[in-house]
């Protein structure tokens, strides 16, 4: 009977290969950086191999102690600060980079001896990434802004720091869940963030239609004003009017995406409607905005929206938020279901998200879903509406006409699914 290679190999020299592998692959890597260096650097295709067999056998040795696993390891970063030392010595730059690469392929190896084979692997693999992708991570680092750096901290005090630590149980006659409020403020800033910075990394290279469906995820009110002032400045009534026309398009995109994540009913009465009528308003949106006007050239994109991780910002979203909570539930207890859909109609003045995902938390307790659907669908023609009355006087004269009867168009189909919803 044949035996496979895993039968006939004891497992200790299955352990002893991987380890080899792992690394041969970061010495590799070491021993190109130092042929291309031409100066003194740590370690190379020999030397790595032997400190991952060194931590291999270190471990066995070591059976269930730590101490002579540790002092195996501080012998190893011993002879690592005398590669540092003597790199000092000899002038130049000094990096870590390869002393510390040393002190993780000993951590393999020990790993692979305790069988926690995937961490040693993962190990392996990133720290060889990291080294090889220094030239285009240093060149990262170059051109971030201290403003995006800090920006992106932000991004992560609201959702691996205050997130994890908010109860996640429903308090007050109101049903307000903490920790499900917060998490739509993080949904939304995690979309606007990411158009921000695709933004950011696109530095007004798109183009104004480009700037449009960045800007729809953003906020589709704030892009249709900015559009909207800058075409006073342009004779390009067509390409402003239809890039208007396409940030609210990609506003139902942005609506659909936020339903799904937040309430599944609401997603399926209303995704397939939103989806038809975003890539329904891009599509009409792109073509309108390729028709000539006289003197076309080229424009640059309009100026980046601010910052939307500005604590303050999120702060003032999850208070909205949880006003609009309250509001649409008075509204529906003593208002009956007039009272949600004139709420609806006087929210589409400003920023619909934060009526639009109180309505998603609403839907089902106090508010019937097929109210809180008719509501949202009234929020957003509400929306178009009051977009295409800021681009009628905010733009020039035929920008502004355009562009507030695309949005009008947009309301009225975005009215359809009533039909079917009432």
């Amino acid at each position: 009977m044949s035996m496979t290679l895993s039968e006939w190999l004891p497992p200790q020299a299955q352990d002893i290969f991987l380890v080899l592998f792992l690394s041969f692959l970061i010495g590799l890597e070491r021993e190109e950086k130092k042929a291309a260096a031409e100066k003194f650097m740590f370690g190379g295709v020999r030397t790595f191999p032997l400190i991952g067999l060194v931590g291999y056998a270190m471990a066995s040795l070591s059976g269930n102690q730590i101490v002579p696993l540790a002092l195996g390891f501080m012998a190893v970063a011993g002879f690592l600060l005398l590669s540092y030392w003597h790199k000092l010595v000899t002038g130049g730059l000094a990096g870590l980079t390869s002393e510390f690469a040393g002190l993780i392929t000993y951590l393999i190896g020990a790993l692979v001896f305790q069988q926690h084979l995937w961490m040693a692997t993962t190990l392996g693999v990133v720290s060889m990434l990291l080294l090889e992708l220094k030239g285009g991570l240093e060149g990262l680092a170059r051109r971030l802004a201290p403003e995006d750096v800090v920006t992106f901290t932000k991004f992560l005090m609201l959702t691996a720091v205050i997130l994890p630590i908010l109860p996640n149980e429903a308090f007050s006659q109101f049903q307000i869940n903490p920790f499900k409020s917060w998490l739509v403020v993080v949904a939304v800033s995690a979309v606007s963030y990411g158009s921000y910075v695709i933004q950011k990394l696109s530095k007004g290279q798109g183009g104004v239609i480009l700037a449009a469906i960045l800007g729809g995820a953003y906020s589709s009110t704030v892009t249709s004003v900015v559009l909207a002032k800058r075409s006073a400045k342009e004779s390009l009534p067509h390409l402003f009017s239809g890039a208007i026309l396409m940030a609210s398009g990609v506003m139902y995109l942005r609506l659909a995406i936020l339903l799904a994540l937040f309430n599944w009913d609401l997603m399926r009465a209303l995704a397939p409607s939103f989806l038809v009528l975003g890539v329904l308003a891009m599509g009409i949106g792109w073509a309108w905005s390729r028709r000539r006007d006289a003197g076309s050239h080229d424009v640059v994109a309009p100026a980046e929206p601010r910052n939307p991780l500005e604590l303050r910002a999120a702060l003032a979203f999850a208070l909205l938020f949880l006003v609009m909570l309250v509001a649409t539930q008075l509204a529906t207890v003593y208002l009956g279901h007039a009272g949600v859909y004139t709420l609806s109609a006087m929210m589409g003045v400003a920023d619909v998200d934060p009526f639009i995902m109180g309505m998603t938390q609403a839907s089902g307790t106090v508010t019937p879903p097929s109210v809180a659907a008719i509501g949202i669908l009234v929020a957003a023609a509400s929306n178009n509406v009051a977009k295409g009355a800021y681009a009628y006087f905010l733009s020039s004269g035929a920008a502004g006409i355009q562009s507030a009867c695309l949005l009008i168009g947009l309301s009225l189909l975005g009215l359809m699914p009533l039909l079917w919803l009432s």
